[in-house]
């Protein structure tokens, strides 16, 4: 036999594990090893240091204080027990976010943990006479340095169909654009320089993506840093992005014509017929999982080679 238990139990018995697998050998019954276990328990629980440590009255009247000059206005939440803080700060175009703080026993000596919804990551420099003051005003210094960065996607955002991510966070730095029927661009933003041509990769059936890959490439050099990323996309590409005005998602965003769903396991269809007449797209798996069952298929190292599950070409 053995013991399963939560782990708070476990870290308590930690140091009692050849103590209680010897209990476990030698008892004849259960009811004799619950009644052994538990005289372990106590002896355990009375050499383990308190698992909660309370903290000192200073903490609470220092955390207070601090929260107080800063001002309750700027507080979105506050655990009960006073050791969680919630932050919401406005950056200068009116975007909302938010700077959760854990805050450990030895606060204001030791910083606390900064958790924030950035494409880079953020540190914060703190000594001991710091306070939450200090951590808020880097916070908003943080968000100046990234307002272009997020001007260049919320424009992209706003104008053109983003078909993934969904509902993109604000440490998201790609974005799927819809160019035209089952044709895309996926574009990774470089956050420290947002107005700085982006890595771009087109999905799409090769007679429609050539051309733009070949416009991408011709066009590298006219990359003006001074306009906006999306007005700088149009005008290599010589394209215009489909527009969330006139056309609706599902415009763009076709079912895989072998599972007839559009999300598989967070995927959307990226492989999409060679054929002009056809350009069904289809999920990576499934493509891979159809053609591997056909007996006309052929695979060379990592590519497979088949026909079309919806036209046969």
């Amino acid at each position: 036999s053995r013991i399963e238990c939560s782990w708070r139990l476990k870290k308590i018995l930690h140091g009692y594990r050849h103590i209680l697998k010897q209990r476990l050998h030698s008892c004849p019954d259960l009811v004799s090893f619950m009644v052994e276990l538990k005289t372990v328990l106590e002896i355990a629980l009375k050499n383990t240091q308190d698992l909660h440590i309370p903290r000192p009255p200073e903490y609470y009247s220092c955390l207070v204080r601090d929260l107080e000059i800063l001002g309750w206005n700027k507080v979105a939440y506050v655990d009960t027990g006073l050791t969680t803080v919630k932050l919401k700060a406005e950056d200068s175009c009116g975007r909302q976010h938010l700077i959760t703080l854990k805050l450990n026993a030895k606060y204001p000596t030791e910083p606390p943990d900064c958790l924030v919804d950035f494409p880079v990551p953020f540190a914060v420099s703190w000594m001991p006479q710091n306070s939450l003051i200090d951590i808020y005003n880097q916070f908003l210094a943080a968000l100046e340095s990234l307002k272009e960065f997020w001007d260049a996607v919320d424009e992209i955002d706003g104008k053109t169909w983003v078909l993934e991510p969904e509902n993109p966070t604000r440490s998201s730095t790609t974005r799927r654009i819809a160019i035209g029927n089952n044709v895309s661009v996926n574009i990774e933003v470089d956050p420290r320089h947002p107005n700085m041509l982006p890595e771009c990769y087109f999905l799409g059936a090769d007679h429609a993506v050539n051309p733009l890959r070949t416009k991408l490439n011709n066009n590298m050099h006219l990359w003006d840093p001074e306009i906006s990323l999306l007005q700088n996309l149009r005008e290599l590409l010589e394209i215009d992005f489909p527009s969330r005005a006139v056309l609706e998602k599902s415009d763009f965003a076709k079912d895989c014509g072998i599972c007839y769903a559009y999300r598989l396991d967070g995927n959307v269809p990226d492989q999409v017929c060679d054929d002009p007449r056809c350009g069904q797209p289809f999920h990576q798996a499934c493509l891979y999982e159809w053609l591997q069952g056909l007996p006309t298929s052929r695979q060379s190292f990592n590519v497979i080679f088949g026909e079309c599950p919806y036209c046969n070409k």
